[in-house]
């Protein structure tokens, strides 16, 4: 079966600096792949690539087995392709529920009429609902995370893209924020998260990567990828022979 997403000989710079170089990376339909890397090794740009905010340099990206490569963010997520956002980034003086409308109709493309259930719903299994009606800017970090979800869960996406949505949390609430992804998997919907949060990552993913010097330095199941030699050198200064 062919990947619903895949990077296809992307390459991407900024002046000297190198982000991505002949990059081909892909994910299965259902799929949760992680991917791992130093600060700065590049990996919120390629999903910025993936949905159409950066223009990479060359190379493709396809998705469902058409090149979305020049398509806008928008047509892109109309097409089921959405993401979260390191920061949470609602519209604060908004309600939580009026957040999800604007994702649901705006995002998917629907009649904001015909969008009020699924919002509903979305809240209920996002653990939300109690707050429906809460400004969005009055919610704690946890909460925000979770709206950050639900926000790209109205979209109704194929790819959701999750970037370090565990960064900051405690850990029962990096708990509950696991779970939550776990659900969201088995509604069919294929993942890539980008975590420094290892072990919340490695408790949801099917295979892991490593983003290093604009290469992908090693991918597999993710307790093998974890424990090579070369990217404990990368993490704690190991070196690979030792």
């Amino acid at each position: 079966m062919p990947p619903i997403l895949a990077l296809d000989k992307i390459s991407k710079r900024f002046g000297a600096i190198v982000i991505a170089d002949q990059i081909d990376l892909a994910l299965g339909e259902g799929e949760a792949l992680g991917i791992i890397g130093p600060n700065g090794a590049g990996k919120t740009t390629l999903f910025g690539i993936m949905t159409g905010t950066v223009a990479p340099d060359g190379g493709r990206v396809v998705f469902e087995g058409r090149d979305v490569t020049q398509l806008s963010p928008a047509r892109r997520c109309a097409l089921g392709i959405a993401r979260s956002f390191q920061v949470p980034q609602p519209f604060g003086g908004m309600t939580v529920f009026e957040n999800l409308v604007v994702a649901a109709a705006f995002g998917g493309q629907k009649a904001e009429r015909h969008v009020y259930a699924r919002c509903v719903d979305i809240l209920d299994r996002c653990g939300l609902a109690a707050k429906t009606n809460r400004l969005a800017g009055a919610l704690t970090l946890l909460d925000r995370k979770r709206l950050e979800l639900a926000r790209a869960l109205a979209t109704d996406p194929k790819v959701l893209l999750l970037d370090e949505v565990a960064g900051g949390l405690t850990e029962h609430e990096c708990a509950a924020l696991v779970a939550l992804i776990r659900d969201i998997r088995q509604a069919g919907i294929s993942i890539i998260w980008i975590e420094h949060i290892v072990h919340a990552l490695l408790a949801v993913v099917d295979r892991l990567a490593v983003l290093h010097g604009g290469a992908i330095l090693a991918q597999g199941a993710p307790q093998a990828v974890i424990r090579a030699p070369a990217v404990a050198e990368i993490y704690m200064g190991i070196e690979a022979d030792a």
